[in-house]
């Protein structure tokens, strides 16, 4: 499965340098010397890691074949893509968006909430997309008193939400 590990940023320096946006949670193992990432949009890529190093809390990474300032800026806005395998993970409570997308949202009471249709990094936590029956959007913080239940093998979540954050649970704008 292949999931986005950083957005490419400015060029730092007049020698191919770029910042990154990181968007992984294990930035030295994929950033290591050699590494080859595919690219979006494709045409940018792929790119060969050629060094990767830390500058004031900032990843800077070069690449082969980007050696000056102006080969840097055709990269802004590229975002790097790395294959993962989806089921190895070292955490219990750990699941790609991939295994999420598409799994039924229950209540803990076994009324349908909706279907998963996505994960939101926010900036406390993630959160849960449910695409709800009427066809809105529930952002439902991924957190275990909200999320009690995550069953991949049996298709589903089951959500144990405070009043007003889905539909059908007695909030006023239900009542309209």
């Amino acid at each position: 499965m292949e999931v986005v590990v950083a957005r490419i940023g400015r060029p730092h320096g007049v020698r191919g340098e770029v910042s990154v946006e990181v968007r992984t949670d294990s930035p030295g193992e994929r950033f290591a010397g050699g590494a080859v990432f595919s690219t979006d949009p494709a045409s940018a890529g792929p790119l060969t890691l050629a060094a990767a190093r830390d500058h004031n809390g900032v990843l800077l990474l070069s690449f082969e074949g980007v050696n000056d300032r102006n080969a840097a800026e055709g990269l802004r806005g590229v975002l790097l893509v790395a294959d993962v395998d989806a089921t190895s993970t070292d955490e219990p409570d750990a699941w790609s968006v991939p295994a999420l997308v598409g799994l039924r949202a229950e209540r803990t009471d076994g009324r349908v909430a909706g279907e998963v249709i996505g994960v939101e990094h926010g900036p406390a936590q993630d959160l849960l997309v449910v695409k709800q029956p009427s066809g809105s959007l529930a952002r439902v913080p991924f957190v275990a008193a909200l999320v009690p239940v995550v069953d991949v093998d049996g298709g589903r979540v089951v959500l144990d939400p405070p009043g007003g954050l889905l539909e059908g649970d007695g909030a006023p704008e239900d009542a309209r």
